[in-house]
């Protein structure tokens, strides 16, 4: 017999050796009745035979000579890799990775949403603040008398709306103890395979050393078989979505970042307003009021801090994974011709797949739905990037309010009360450093996304969504069109 695709193994074999069926040539096609049909490259040994029929259980041994080569491509067919590949390249086995990879990124949404209602609390905690704060300055400026009514409710609103706030915050922040791993760029052309580890208490993972002949097989893309070029695009899909999962990482310790932030704005504004009024205050009654707001606005610039240093290292890496995805050899480079590659790191493949009237049921015949699941999942990576792009620039917006606060109350402190004092002088001018120092590193972090969103196809008003349909060609495929107005 020779090679086929239609040859398939006898359901048993799932719990054979693969790698020792390749060393012996051998491959069960069917049981039934206490007899094996068996494709073999030597039908004559008889020490194959006995063993044989030890293994599964049989009377009776009918051999199909074969080839060696072909029976090893019939046990690699079998085993849903192609040849040279580990098990771990299997469609299953790498849909299984996929789906370990889909629960992670599922967690890392989880986390953005507790971290996105934590500064929720801290916006509201901000706001009950100020009704505290103006309550206390007009009790100072008119004491208690008709106003008394006024100052009290501006006092117990701003009470409980600063509770709220702190309860709101509170339930997020067991998320900074959490310390949110970002794996390492891992681009390797499908060279290695991405496995998973521990699935069943701690899923890990880690990629395989190099596979001998990988880059081979995919510079053969036009010879390869509709089987084994899906188990290419099975291999692409996994490597994209891994890329999924590190984005989703840095955008969450970018939310992490963002709520440090958060916590040093509302800090800050505590110590200018507590270091304004204790300048101010002639009464020493209220000097340990002011102490308090300045006590309080250290810890939480302190806390502030916590929460975002770690994730400033992570915002750089960020910025690798969205401005050199042009650089990483994927699928493309060997499926499309050299004039669809890619143009630009901002361009989706989708939108250059060859299409023409002679195309029917998909794209590349038998491999159609395998690629547009592939051209999906690669656009699906392109807006991931940018949404990447885009909290990295929602961080460097956050700082420069930041940076904006600090400034603001140490420019406001030199310029009331200037440099009467050694201390609150240099006080005003460590501030108004520190100040200026985070809006210019605001603007590092945000500067490059505003170039490159108005260059990113995604940032226009309009949005198509092609509704797939693979009866007919891709060219004749409908499109949904969306804009602002439906937005």
């Amino acid at each position: 017999m020779i090679f086929d695709e239609n040859v398939t193994a006898a359901p048993e074999a799932n719990r054979l050796d693969f790698e020792q069926l390749k060393l012996e040539r051998w491959i069960p096609l069917q049981i039934a009745d206490g007899r094996a049909t068996v494709a073999a490259a030597d039908p004559d040994d008889a020490a194959l035979e006995a063993r044989i029929k030890g293994l599964l259980g049989v009377a009776e041994v009918r051999f199909l000579a074969a080839l060696p080569e072909d029976v090893v491509r019939i046990i690699e067919h079998n085993r849903d890799v192609n040849p040279g590949f580990p098990a771990t390249a299997g469609r299953t086995s790498l849909a299984k990775v996929r789906t370990y990879l889909a629960l992670r990124r599922s967690q890392f949404s989880a986390y953005r949403t507790r971290l996105s209602k934590g500064r929720t609390g801290l916006a509201f905690l901000r706001t009950g603040l100020s009704f505290c704060t103006a309550s206390m300055v007009l009790i100072r400026v008119f004491g208690f008398g008709w106003l008394s009514l006024v100052e009290g409710a501006l006092a117990l609103l701003g009470i409980g709306m600063a509770v709220d706030g702190f309860l709101w915050y509170k339930s997020a922040r067991g998320i900074a103890k959490k310390r949110i791993a970002v794996p390492k760029p891992a681009k390797t052309g499908g060279t290695t395979i991405l496995e998973v580890e521990n699935a069943a208490m701690r899923p890990t993972f880690r990629r395989t050393d190099p596979v001998r002949g990988a880059e081979l097989l995919r510079a053969q893309w036009a010879e390869l078989s509709p089987v084994a070029r899906r188990r290419v695009l099975a291999v692409e899909r996994t490597d994209l979505a891994e890329e999924r999962t590190r984005l989703a990482a840095y955008r969450s310790v970018l939310a992490k970042a963002r709520t440090g932030l958060a916590l040093t704005r509302t800090g800050i504004s505590l110590v200018g307003v507590g270091s304004a009024l204790l300048r101010s205050n002639a009464l020493p009654t209220w000097t340990f009021p002011d102490l308090g707001l300045i006590a309080v606005g250290l810890v939480m610039i302190l806390e502030g801090f916590y929460w975002y240093y770690p994730s400033r290292d992570n915002g750089k890496g960020g910025l690798r994974s969205v401005v050199s995805p042009e650089k990483d050899v994927s699928a493309w480079d060997v499926a499309l011709a050299p004039p669809l590659r890619h143009a630009t790191s901002w361009s989706a493949p989708g939108d250059r797949t060859p299409t023409g009237a002679d195309l029917t049921q998909g794209i590349f015949g038998t491999t159609g739905l395998a690629l547009e699941r592939t051209v999906l999942a690669d656009r699906r990576n392109v807006m991931a990037r940018f949404r990447t792009a885009l909290a990295r620039s929602r961080t460097g917006m956050s700082l420069i309010r930041t940076g904006m606060n600090f400034t603001a109350v140490g420019l406001g402190l030199l310029v009331g009360y200037g440099m009467s004092s050694v201390a609150w002088g240099a006080l005003s001018i460590f501030l108004l450093a520190v100040g200026l120092f985070l809006v210019g590193d605001g603007h590092y972090w945000h500067l490059p996304v505003s170039r490159w969103k108005r260059q990113f196809p995604y940032a226009e008003g309009e949005l198509d969504i092609l509704m797939a349909d693979y009866n007919k060609p891709f060219a004749e495929w409908d499109k949904l069109v969306f804009d602002d107005e439906d937005a």
